[in-house]
């Protein structure tokens, strides 16, 4: 029963990450692709987590797959590697816990309890930095692949080309 739920998450994360391809006009050919690389992920990402990651390491793992499988298939595809990572790894943003941070950030921008101020105070920071932490395992799941697989750099493939 279990995986039958993975399986439904996977389906999930693809048909997101499908959605966020067509609001940012990627090429039809690119949508099949970026619906494997959005499914892969988040069944990277849930996988890790069921097996006792937490939530920003399992995060990193599926922008990792997503930044690998996005080199691999820019070659098969002909396109560049961000055009199909970025949807992809969209749908693994954290919005609920941005959500509960900005309750947290309202509620003691107003009038709030003295005795439950700090408890307030602590979730907030909590989710602020696990919003952050998963931002930037993303982005760095995404360019890491990028800049490892990368043989020259831009300078050098611009001297060579007036040469």
């Amino acid at each position: 029963m279990e995986w039958l739920l993975l399986l439904e998450k996977c389906i999930w994360f693809g048909l997101a990450a499908t959605g966020f391809a067509v609001l940012f006009n990627v090429p039809v050919k690119n949508l099949p692709t970026i619906y494997l690389m959005g499914a892969a992920g988040g069944f990277t990402k849930v996988l890790t987590m069921h097996f006792g990651t937490n939530i920003v390491f399992g995060s990193l793992y599926g922008a990792t797959v997503v930044g690998f499988l996005s080199i691999y298939f820019a070659h098969k595809r002909h396109s560049p590697p961000p055009v199909l990572a970025i949807p992809s790894v969209i749908p693994m943003i954290p919005g609920i816990l941005a959500y509960r941070m900005i309750i947290g950030l309202t509620k003691l921008a107003g009038e709030i309890q003295p005795e439950t101020y700090n408890q307030v105070l602590a979730e907030t920071v909590n989710y602020g930095l696990k919003v952050m932490f998963i931002l930037m395992c993303l982005a760095g799941g995404v360019a890491i692949p990028m800049l490892i697989t990368r043989k020259e750099s831009a300078k050098d493939l611009k001297f060579r080309r007036r040469s």
